[in-house]
């Protein structure tokens, strides 16, 4: 899962995502009321085999089309900003940090999809008004390059607390918290750790301890984490990002040439739980077909190809994962987590704190 949206990613991890654009099929578009096409809006990491695609547009007679729409935040400011007047019938991509804003906004109309009783329940955090449908999960958790950390016969940090002690000055970096998914994924999960009375206190020593903050994750894991692929060739010089739990499964599989084990790992104790959720738009043109693409996420052929995809975990009971995430990503077991309510409550409060503390 930022930007999630791993995207990410990949949610978050910010691969390059394959297209699910569809054709309209010459009879317009969702926008001017076809009943042939669908239209999802969703952020840059939105991925889906052609195969599996196809399969929804032969079995449902929809032509699927994709609008790309910036980062997650990006991606959920412009779709509140459009709600009257929709870019399309349903949005994917809205995380657990940003739900509240979605929400108290009436972006989406309520819709029971068909299938929700296979999604476990911890993840549907709109329960009694089933405005949006879990899709996926992942977890923002801090990486760290092997080699780094072997040459320089130093253990890699394992929690929040080891950040800040002197053997890892100057070797994180983290991506803003008021532009990018992550970056909000982490200081909520620093919030998570230590409450709203020592958050801030853990972000002076963070600072102190040399912590470096760029835009986005693109940024941050390819051009200044030393254990990415991108990182290696830029000659990037911090062993520490701000990434996700799958990030060292997408190093393996899209190694070149692959490695025979991952090159990074993931800090147990830094982790923060994102959830995914998609949603019919309140003045969807096509709200019949938007239905059924949302009862289409989280059928077991999406699922489970969702994470080779998009580098994020199926939410639906039983549906399997690849092998590689077994081995070299599998979610974190005690991620830290926060109330919905909790983040709608202060999530504002929090970026614009850790901003004048951090960036200034």
């Amino acid at each position: 899962m930022q930007n999630k949206t791993f995207v990410a990613v990949a949610v978050g991890l910010g691969l390059v995502a394959l297209s699910a654009c569809g054709s309209t099929d010459g009879k317009g578009t969702a926008g001017s009321g076809s009943s042939k096409t669908v239209t999802l809006v969703s952020h840059d990491s939105w991925a889906v085999s052609k195969g599996v695609l196809a399969g929804f547009e032969k079995e449902s007679g929809y032509k699927v089309k994709v609008l790309k729409d910036g980062d997650a935040g990006q991606a959920v400011n412009k779709a509140i900003l459009t709600k009257d007047n929709p870019q399309g019938d349903v949005f994917f991509g809205v995380d657990n940090t940003l739900l509240s804003r979605a929400l108290d906004n009436g972006l989406f109309q309520s819709y029971e999809a068909k299938g929700l009783g296979q999604v476990d329940a911890q993840y549907r955090l709109d329960a009694d008004k089933r405005r949006v449908t879990p899709v996926d999960y992942g977890d923002i958790c801090v990486n760290y390059d092997k080699a780094y950390f072997s040459e320089h016969k130093l253990a890699p940090p394992a929690s929040f607390d080891d950040l800040v002690k002197p053997a890892y000055k100057d070797l994180l970096v983290t991506e803003n918290a008021s532009t990018s998914s992550p970056g909000l994924g982490f200081l909520l999960g620093t919030a998570a750790k230590y409450g709203d009375g020592g958050w801030e206190g853990y972000w002076k020593k963070l600072k102190a301890n040399g912590v470096k903050v760029v835009d986005g994750w693109e940024q941050a894991y390819n051009e200044e984490f030393s254990g990415s692929a991108g990182g290696k060739k830029a000659k990037a010089d911090r062993p520490l990002v701000v990434s996700y739990a799958s990030s060292p499964p997408a190093e393996v599989i899209y190694g070149d040439p692959k490695p025979a084990t991952a090159p990074t790992g993931v800090a147990s104790g830094t982790c923060f739980r994102q959830i995914e959720f998609a949603g019919l738009l309140s003045n969807a043109s096509n709200s019949k077909g938007g239905k059924a693409l949302i009862d289409f996420l989280i059928t077991k052929e999406f699922q489970e190809d969702m994470p080779l995809n998009m580098f994020v975990y199926p939410v639906v009971k039983g549906a399997a994962v690849p092998a590689e995430f077994t081995e070299y990503g599998p979610a974190a077991k005690d991620p830290e987590t926060l109330d919905p309510g909790k983040i709608a409550d202060n999530r504002d409060d929090w970026v614009k704190s850790w901003t004048s503390l951090v960036l200034k």
